[in-house]
């Protein structure tokens, strides 16, 4: 059955899913056993492939804390966080228009809270799904202390909860090792057997392009060198691997900073649309990079 993400993420791939799923193994003739995914975020190529194959075994890690223990609640408790977005939906819904933005931000001021005390738990996965699905354009950003700070969004009838989709992907994951942290955590679990998709924080295009919304650790050029050479590891352990980022060069003709990084692999250029900006005029068609150590160049 087909499974798709629970939450709106800034970055998500849902809209280039067609592009990386043509580079998938099994359809280019090469079995797929194992999946890794150490920047999964919102998981849309995750979900893709977990309603598309049976796998042997799945990994997946974020550095977002907050983000982590949805998928963890979902895969070890998923009814208890139905019942808590069943009351949540109930009581925005049945309201009028003040009380519902009352109850935001009463909400998000009690997430915070249990973020501040790192209590991770089914309410506050419920809570983390609640303010995406009725924040201004589903974003989750937080500011200098770690605190979410999206406005309130006036939807009439948001989609706080699908419930056979969180049963559904419940099944598929409870068997998948889920971890917190830097990226490497995966490298015990990657073999020849396995695909990995990396969609690491985008190389800003410009000072103005650049949104560290998902934690408060950034993601600088000396990491994304530090990236490249993860990728030429788990290239050499025999895995097949696809990488997604921004395309400077699209910008700057002669920034062609992951063109070098990635030179001895297959480098596709594809059209995407940029749909983060608070500011519809400023959203638009970029290009981004798709890296992959197994196609032809």
């Amino acid at each position: 059955m087909e499974v798709k993400p629970f939450v709106k993420w800034a970055g998500g791939k849902s809209q280039l899913l067609p592009q990386i799923g043509n580079l998938y193994p099994d359809e280019l003739g090469r079995s797929i056993q194992k999946y890794a995914e150490p920047f999964v975020g919102g998981g849309a190529v995750l979900f893709d492939i977990l309603s598309k194959y049976n796998l042997e075994s799945v990994f997946i890690n974020d550095v977002n804390k907050e983000l982590i223990n949805v998928y963890r609640i979902v895969q070890s408790d998923s009814e208890s966080l139905i019942d808590a977005l069943k009351e949540l939906r109930n009581r925005f819904l049945s309201a009028d228009e003040p009380f519902r933005k009352e109850f935001f931000y009463e909400k998000r001021a009690r997430f915070n809270e249990l973020k501040d005390q790192s209590e991770l738990g089914v309410e506050s996965a419920a809570l983390l799904i609640f303010l995406n699905k009725t924040c201004f354009n589903g974003l989750y950003r937080v500011n200098g202390k770690g605190h979410f700070n999206v406005p309130f969004n006036n939807a009439k009838n948001p989609s706080v909860l699908d419930e056979k989709n969180i049963k559904e992907i419940a099944k598929k994951l409870q068997n998948a090792i889920i971890c917190c942290g830097d990226y490497k955590k995966s490298a015990e679990f990657i073999d020849d057997k396995t695909f990995v998709y990396f969609d690491p924080p985008y190389r800003p295009l410009n000072r103005t392009s650049s949104f560290t919304a998902y934690s408060q650790e950034g993601f600088s050029d000396s990491d994304q060198i530090e990236l490249s050479r993860f990728f030429a590891f788990v290239t050499e352990k025999g895995a097949k691997a696809v990488l997604s980022n921004s395309d400077p060069k699209g910008q700057n003709e002669d920034d062609l900073f992951f063109d070098h990084l990635y030179s001895r692999y297959s480098i596709q250029r594809v059209g995407a649309t940029r749909m983060i900006n608070s500011k519809g005029e400023k959203r638009g068609s970029v290009s981004e990079l798709i890296v992959c150590n197994f196609c032809k160049s």
